[in-house]
């Protein structure tokens, strides 16, 4: 069965390569342009073209996918394979595929369809995630499963870290699926109607700590927006980044306290905050224009002060 592979971020190159490991017939690669990135705007290469040009795979790069069905049947591929390519499917291209478009989803279904299953997921304190292969049709990821991954979410998993072993996960899952698929006979099963949840990109300022939350929401928020965008606290009108945090014992003398307020400066103990239900350690960050530091190395610089309120 010959595949046409579309994807563009890091978490869809372990599924390619995958799939050429165990020997299926991909017959190119189809992601999205090079983008300026950093603040020198450097024309860069999304790493799935990256991975693919080293695999020896043809590349393209539609900026517009939906007006390329010549193109796309050109390949005469009888399946098409998705993974975070980033572009919505019309019809016209789904028609393309004698034996489907099937994506692979970093998320359970229904609960989680949408462009940010993994932080959502994070955000919404979720102890279990997976990865569904599912047959693409013209709904958001509303289309019938042809099978499941589950995996566990470690307390202290950030978004990063839960990313790539999702990738790893999801590349075990479609050579399956796509085994599956050629031996045909499988079974599809359709997605529930009760659950139902559409999760949206996340913007930056979602990425803002409001001290009025509570410790452990404001800890899964930290974890889901590391690497990116990254959480961040403003103090004395300078922005924080927040890289880590974690639940910290709230002790009597810290009730008083304001939220927002930090209660505790010392080097050894940390940098806590009091929030909306005790207080959290703050104890990976990065001042405006620093380096990324631990609490003791930020306190030993007198970045941050006992009695200092946290602003959002």
């Amino acid at each position: 069965m010959k595949i046409l592979y579309a994807g563009t971020p890091d978490f869809a190159v372990a599924p390619l390569k995958a799939l050429v490991e165990a020997g299926h017939e991909v017959v190119g690669v189809v992601t999205q342009t090079d983008k300026p990135q950093g603040r020198k705007n450097i024309l860069t290469p999304p790493p799935v073209k990256v991975a693919a040009l080293s695999l020896g795979l043809p590349v393209v790069q539609y900026e517009r996918i939906k007006t390329e069905v010549d193109g796309l049947s050109a390949f005469g591929a009888d399946a098409m394979v998705t993974c975070a390519y980033g572009q919505i499917l019309t019809q016209e291209v789904l028609d393309v595929f004698p034996k489907g478009v099937w994506n692979i989803h970093a998320g359970l279904l229904p609960k989680y369809r949408g462009a940010s299953p993994i932080q959502s997921s994070i955000l919404a304190g979720e102890r279990e995630t997976g990865v569904c292969i599912m047959r693409t049709e013209r709904g958001l990821d509303t289309g019938d499963i042809l099978l499941v991954k589950r995996t566990e979410i470690t307390p202290e998993e950030t978004y990063g870290e839960l990313s790539a072993r999702l990738s790893l996960i999801a590349a075990e899952a479609i050579v399956e699926g796509i085994a599956a698929i050629e031996k045909g006979g499988y079974t599809l099963e359709k997605q529930g109607e009760e659950g139902v949840g559409v999760v949206k990109k996340i913007e930056k300022e979602a990425a803002k700590m409001d001290f009025s939350m509570t410790a452990k929401g404001l800890v899964d928020l930290v974890r889901a927006f590391n690497p990116a965008p990254v959480a961040y606290a403003i103090l004395e009108g300078a922005k924080i980044n927040v890289y880590r945090a974690k639940i910290a014992v709230m002790q009597e003398e810290y009730a008083v306290a304001k939220l927002g307020e930090i209660v505790c400066d010392s080097p050894k103990k940390g940098l806590l905050v009091r929030c909306a239900d005790g207080v959290i350690a703050l104890t990976e960050l990065q001042p405006a224009g620093g380096k990324k530091m631990d609490a003791a190395s930020f306190l030993n610089g007198r970045k941050a002060q006992k009695g200092q309120v946290f602003t959002w």
